[in-house]
């Protein structure tokens, strides 16, 4: 496993990018909840922004740096041919899920998405095409629920107020979030709320308008967002004010008509049957961005039937964002193209600024104010660390010691890609498969296993017992600390190893090698190409 994963809030490790696999189709992580197919909602994590922002950064960058000799030069295709000058373009997103940037551990140039790609992007349209750019998001900015998910949620608030956004719905995982948190980090005190929606509000009404009226490029605009009946199953507590979808919109819309705008947006974080079906009953709006549907969007925008509504999906994990243009062309009033975010856009300096800035605010409340409490490993024992491993098993650790698991701390302290000055080595999201002694899928510490540089040296690095488990009654029945019957030593001795047999060791490298950070580990023979790399045996 020439590829180290780093459980998806993201990171570099240390090793050239794999090449390029065949096409893997894009699905949602098995981090939590298995999800249908059209349900917008898989599930990843997010304090309010305090103004660091607006202040001497916290973290001090240095000046841009040329890429890494890691990064692959990806071929840029002609954005926009055959376009007219638009009136105006709306930049859709949505479904970012925690993923606010690209970890890095397949190499920066073989993943999509992040908020410093996506307002580079922004910038090009803006300064380079000089267009009027009106940024809408479909929400669902979080995806696990907690303390860092409620930070990230909040640095993603004040990342898109950053570029401008104009309207923003809230997905049913976002508003599992804590109420307080929620409405700070939604409602600035010295601004405007960006958030919208027409049919739910945190604490009271309103906290959140209905709809706004903007204007761009000579037209007047009104947006609303809704969430679908089918996702009231995940809101809870008394502190959400909610009402059906259907009866919202429909007050809602003809409050908008009576504005007379010129064009109408509906932010839909539906499922997309759900949004066909809303859309279709509110024949109002010109444009509805929906939530709905797994992996990539769509390449053309979809016709709503009987009428003249077309619909823009934003796919998963913001690695597309979709520009739609508007034109006073009564045959194609609206184009529309998907934009990768790739390697070809740069990282924007105050995004990479405000990345640093929630690293060092993870390393400022540590794991504890993170409510990370190291929890018993199911087995009931205790990790020794890899050291005490290659005491007996000299060969086997050898072969550790030549592979990328033995650094993969390293890798965080700091990353061996261009963003190698924010270090990540506090971010349990990332600790979770750089570390000895975590829960590699839901990002705690188990007890005994790492916790710290200091506190725990010999659990850095992704270690023999992430494999094979914790190893201390193994080391007890070897040592002779304990007396044992023959057969009980055998047991235990049994009981570390890790079998090739049935798909065993390649599942449980998948906890770390997922989809997420390690899609090329998913082509088919790729378990047993990496295996060869690490490939050892048991006692010398």
């Amino acid at each position: 496993m020439t590829t180290l994963a780093c459980s998806f809030l993201w990171l570099g490790c240390n090793e050239k990018p794999a090449p390029v696999p065949p096409e893997v189709p894009v699905q949602q992580s098995s981090s939590e909840t298995d999800q249908k197919v059209d349900d917008p909602q898989p599930e990843v994590p997010p304090s309010e922004l305090t103004k660091q922002s607006t202040v001497t950064p916290a973290v001090q960058l240095p000046p841009e740096q040329p890429p890494a000799a890691t990064t692959k030069k990806i071929p840029t295709q002609p954005l926009f041919a055959g376009w007219p000058e638009p009136k105006l373009v709306f930049l859709v997103t949505g479904q970012q899920q925690g993923y606010i940037e690209p970890c890095g551990c397949t190499g920066l140039a073989n993943q999509k998405g992040g908020l410093a790609r996506r307002q580079s992007l922004l910038n090009d349209l803006r300064e380079k095409r000089g267009w009027n750019v009106v940024p809408v998001d479909v929400g669902s900015q979080s995806k696990r629920f907690g303390k860092q998910p409620e930070i990230k949620f909040q640095r993603t608030a004040e990342a898109l107020r950053a570029m401008g956004y104009q309207a923003v719905t809230l997905g049913a995982d976002d508003l599992r979030l804590t109420a307080g948190e929620l409405t700070a980090a939604t409602n600035p005190d010295d601004q405007p709320s960006i958030f919208v929606s027409a049919n739910v509000a945190v604490l009271a009404r309103d906290l959140q308008p209905t709809y706004k009226i903007i204007e761009a490029g000579g037209k007047k605009i009104g947006i609303t967002g809704i969430l679908g009946d089918s996702l009231e199953q995940k809101l809870a507590g008394d502190e959400l004010v909610h009402e059906p979808a259907a009866a919202a919109l429909e007050k809602v819309s003809a409050e908008l008509k009576a504005q007379n705008c010129d064009l109408y947006v509906l932010l839909c974080h539906a499922t997309l049957e759900e949004s066909r079906k809303l859309a279709a009953a509110a024949p109002l709006f010109d444009l509805v961005v929906t939530a709905g549907g797994v992996g990539e969007p769509t390449l053309e925008l979809e016709k709503i039937p009987g009428g003249k509504t077309m619909m823009a999906q934003v796919g998963t994990k913001g690695m597309y964002v979709g520009v739609v243009g508007v034109f006073d062309d009564a045959k194609q009033p609206l184009r529309y193209e998907r934009v990768p975010l790739d390697s070809q856009w740069k990282d924007s300096p105050p995004m990479l600024q405000l990345l640093a800035d929630y690293q060092q605010q993870l390393e400022q409340m540590g794991l504890s104010e993170l409510g990370l409490r190291p929890q018993p490993h199911p087995s009931g024992l205790h990790f020794v660390g890899s050291d005490k491993c290659g005491e007996c098993h000299t060969k086997a650790f050898e072969v550790w010691k030549n592979t990328p698991h033995s650094h993969a701390t390293d890798s965080l302290v700091k990353p061996p890609n261009e963003r190698g000055h924010i270090a990540r080595h506090f971010d349990p999201e990332c600790l979770s498969c750089h570390v000895t002694g975590w829960e590699p899928q839901k990002f705690f510490p188990f007890t005994s296993g790492y916790t710290s540089l200091t506190e725990t040296p010999l659990m850095r690095h992704n270690g023999c017992e992430n494999c094979h488990g914790p190893g201390s009654a193994h080391v007890e029945a070897e040592s002779g600390t304990v007396q044992l019957a023959q057969a009980e030593v055998t047991s235990r001795r049994d009981a570390m190893k890790l079998s090739l047999a049935g798909g065993v060791a390649e599942r449980k490298c998948m906890e770390c090698h997922d989809l997420d950070n390690s899609p090329d580990f998913h082509v088919k023979g790729a378990f047993e190409k990496y295996w060869k790399d690490v490939e050892h045996k048991g006692k010398d």
